[in-house]
């Protein structure tokens, strides 16, 4: 069996590659760049690029999970330890996530700022409460002093925070939770299963062929009957989000399992698996579209399928062939994901609040010029991780 503390590099590598896109998708102006790179509409059947980066992150979340608990058990951990770990992780993915998705929802004259004021106080109270600082014994005051300040910030935000919309009173609402909210929840499901299940591939599987059942009969309506309790409990419901991850739980067990030394045994796995889901969510496609937002079994099993693909070239290369010198600038956005997704909003509010025209390439009406843009912006985001964390700024839930 594979040893827990042996790091397989491509899991970093693949998560860094994954927000790489996810940030250069995210800053393209759709209007002019090709269709194919964004996201499809809703009633769309088909994907495009940036339909695949969300579900691509959310299956290396669940690849990641086995290596990092095991070595949590391994250190003596309790279950009350392990679970107070998944429950405070996940609510933390939960409650940013959320913040983030109102602060495009903030009335300017009811909340008595700004939008990008109001963003920008929310994502330094982030930053100061969540950041993984260093010395902390020695410092104790001082950061916990940090952290009462980010509380402070955050409560009054929320407390100020009006909408101007009759939804929720105005006040904030959960909604889709945001990226972060759906990552906690795909988290919260696979990290317990995890914790029960430990390393047994058939309980595990199981589990997530549970979650595909939710999935399409919540897709074909026959789950209506809990629709009271879907505002907090939806995306465990409607299964989507917790069958990706899972799957990308199996294929980490399936890693844990076999030594990089055995490749010849895991490369045959994975292409088959990823060949199988491909398969499966062209049959399925029989009876739902392939829509990313309409979150279908069939567009969530093609992009678990391309998933294993991908993966297998990145642990072929890197992990097998050892062919790692063009990968190192992934590796800090692969080791501090939160940091990477999150730093870029912030120069996006002060871009905006100080009308400074960093942004010009999406003013253009050529697609290459756009795209080029974009592709440079990604890449400098992820050199700002990197920087970043030279400083000793690192978010860590």
């Amino acid at each position: 069996m594979n040893s827990s503390s042996e790091r397989i590099y491509s899991i970093d590598i693949m998560r860094g590659a994954t927000l790489l896109l996810m940030l250069f998708v995210n800053d393209l102006n759709m209007d002019v760049a090709p269709a194919w790179l964004g996201h499809m509409k809703a009633d769309f059947d088909g994907m495009g690029l940036a339909d695949w980066v969300f579900p691509g992150f959310l299956f290396i979340v669940g690849m990641a999970i086995p290596f990092a608990f095991s070595r949590r058990f391994l250190r003596g951990d309790s279950m009350y330890d392990i679970s107070r770990h998944i429950v405070t992780r996940s609510l933390s993915l939960l409650i940013i996530g959320v913040l983030m998705l109102n602060s495009g929802r903030v009335n300017a004259k009811l909340t008595g700022m700004s939008e990008n004021l109001w963003a920008l106080l929310m994502y330094l109270a982030v930053f100061l409460y969540w950041n993984d600082y260093p010395n902390k014994e020695k410092r104790f005051f001082t950061i916990t002093g940090l952290k009462i300040a980010a509380m402070g910030i955050l409560a009054v935000l929320v407390l100020k925070f009006r909408s101007g919309q009759p939804v929720n009173g105005g006040s904030l609402i959960t909604g889709w939770w945001g990226i972060l909210g759906l990552i906690g929840w795909g988290y919260l499901v696979s990290a317990f299963t995890y914790a029960l299940c430990r390393d047994s591939i058939p309980k595990t599987a199981l589990v997530t062929v549970f979650f595909l059942a939710l999935n399409i009969l919540s897709g074909l309506k026959l789950l209506d009957f809990l629709n009271p309790v879907k505002p907090f409990l939806g995306e465990i419901i409607d299964g989507n989000v917790p069958f990706i991850v899972l799957t990308g739980l199996v294929g980490g067990l399936i890693l844990k399992k076999f030594p990089v030394a055995e490749f010849k045994k895991v490369i045959p796995i994975f292409i088959g698996l990823g060949v199988i889901c491909i398969i499966s969510g062209f049959i399925l496609r029989k009876w739902f579209i392939i829509s990313k937002i309409k979150a279908t079994p069939s567009w969530g099993m093609l992009c678990n399928g391309i998933s294993f693909l991908v993966f297998i070239l990145f642990y072929w290369l890197l992990d097998v062939k050892k062919i790692k010198s063009w990968a190192g600038f992934l590796k800090p956005a692969g080791e501090n994901s939160l940091t990477t997704y999150l730093a870029p909003d912030i120069l996006y509010f002060l871009i905006w609040m100080t009308g400074i025209p960093v942004l010009i390439y999406k003013q253009s009406s050529e697609p290459l010029v756009v795209v080029a843009g974009s592709i440079v912006w990604a890449l400098l985001m992820v050199g700002l991780t990197a920087l970043l964390a030279r400083i000793n700024i690192r978010l860590r839930l």
